[in-house]
C-alpha cells in the first residue's frame, strides 16, 4: 500500500488541539520532550505525564554515561580490564544495538563514544584535520570490540580507553518505553515527542489520527504538509543547523564512525517504522551510508520507509513513499 505525503522538507512537529488533548514540555536527558496525551481531565493527564517522566528519568539513570554511576559509566570504566554485570534490559538493549551495527556494516555504532572531539561546528574552525588526526580519531572504535557474555549478562569493551554511548538510540528507547508503559496504564492515545524522536498510538478524540507537520528545514516558520501519523515512529536527522563547509563540500555534524570523516551530500533524513529506538538508529545510518546505499539499504528492509533531502534540496524516497511536493513561496 502507499503511503501519500505532500511535503517539501523535514523537520518534524505536532500539533493537535481538543479539550480531551493535554500537552506539557519537559527537560529530560538534556532534551526537549514533549508528551501528549488523552485523558478525561487536566488531574488524571497529570497522573498519566508523571508515570512517563519517571520512566524516561529511570532510563537516563541506566544509559548515561555523563552519570558517573551509571552502569553505562561502569562499562566504560572497566574497558580493557573486566567485563561488568548489567540489569538484563541494558544488556538486551546493547545487544540490539549491536544488531544494527552489523546489519549496517558499522554505518551504526553505540562505541562512537570513544571517537576523540576533532571536529568543531560552532563555527570556530578554521581548516580541516589532518588525515593522521581523523584516522587517529576512531582508534579505539569499533562495535565488534564490545563483548557481550549472555550467560553471565555481562558487557566487556576489549580496549583500554574505549566508550560506548546511546546519543543516537537512547532517546528514542526512552520515547518507546514511555508508551509502552502509558498505554499499560490505560492511556488511550498519545504521542512521546524526545526532541524529534516521536512516537504515536491511538488517534485523538476527534477519531482523527494524529498529525505531524512537514516544514522546510531551511524555513523552519514554513508548513509545507501535514501527515497523518497511525501508531509508528518517525525521527529525523538533520544537519542543516550544525555544519562546517571547505571547499564547498558541506560537512555535517554527523560522523562516519568508521572513517572519522562528516557524512556528507545529505540534509535530513526521516525515517517511518513501528520503534523510535530503530527509527533513531536508521536515521543515523542512513545519513551516514549516503543517498544511494541508504535508499538500497532501506528498501530491502520491511516495515520500514525513509524520504531523504540531498544536498541539492532534491527529494528522494523509499518504495513505498508516494510523494507530491508543493511549491510554497
Amino acid at each position: 500500500m502507499k503511503i501519500k505525503v505532500v511535503i517539501v522538507a523535514l523537520l518534524l512537529a505536532v500539533f493537535s488541539y481538543s479539550q480531551n488533548t493535554f500537552n506539557k514540555t519537559l527537560k529530560l536527558m538534556g532534551s526537549r520532550f514533549d508528551i501528549t496525551v488523552v485523558a478525561a481531565s487536566q488531574k488524571k493527564a497529570d497522573s498519566f505525564i508523571n508515570i512517563a517522566v519517571t520512566e524516561i528519568s529511570r532510563i537516563e539513570k541506566l544509559i548515561s554515561s555523563w552519570d558517573p554511576n551509571s552502569q553505562t559509566s561502569s562499562i566504560n570504566k572497566n574497558a580493557g580490564i573486566k567485563p561488568v554485570k548489567v540489569d538484563l534490559e541494558l544488556f538486551n538493549l546493547i545487544e540490539r544495538a549491536l544488531k544494527i551495527s552489523k546489519l549496517t556494516n558499522g554505518a551504526f555504532d553505540i562505541s562512537y563514544a570513544s571517537m576523540d572531539k576533532i571536529w568543531k561546528f560552532d563555527g570556530s574552525m578554521t581548516q580541516m584535520p589532518s588525515k593522521k588526526a581523523i584516522k587517529k580519531s576512531v582508534e579505539k572504535v569499533g562495535y565488534q570490540n564490545i563483548i557481550l557474555d549472555k550467560n553471565n549478562q555481562t558487557v566487556f569493551l576489549k580496549s583500554e580507553g574505549m566508550k560506548i554511548g546511546f546519543g543516537g538510540i537512547g532517546k528514542g528507547y526512552a520515547a518507546d518505553k514511555a508508551k509502552q508503559l502509558l498505554i499499560k496504564n490505560g492511556v488511550v492515545a498519545g504521542i512521546i515527542n524526545a526532541a524529534g524522536d516521536l512516537n504515536t498510538w491511538g488517534k485523538q478524540p476527534s477519531g482523527k489520527d494524529w498529525m505531524v507537520a512537514i516544514v522546510n528545514p531551511l524555513n523552519k516558520e514554513k508548513v509545507f504538509s501535514w501527515m497523518p501519523v497511525n501508531n509508528s515512529a518517525v525521527v529525523t536527522s538533520g544537519n542543516y543547523e550544525k555544519y562546517v563547509r571547505f571547499n564547498d563540500v558541506l560537512y555535517t555534524h554527523i560522523i562516519d564512525p568508521r572513517t572519522g570523516c562528516p557524512a556528507t551530500g545529505v540534509l535530513s533524513v526521516t525515517i517511518f517504522t513501528k520503534t523510535a529506538e530503530l527509527a533513531d538508529a536508521l536515521a543515523t545510518s542512513i545519513f551516514v551510508m549516503g543517498k544511494g546505499t541508504g535508499l538500497d539499504f532501506i528498501n530491502q528492509l520491511n516495515g520500514v520507509e525513509c524520504i531523504i533531502i540531498d544536498e541539492n534540496n532534491s527529494i528522494i524516497t523509499s518504495n513505498n513513499i508516494e510523494l507530491n511536493t508543493l511549491n510554497n513561496d
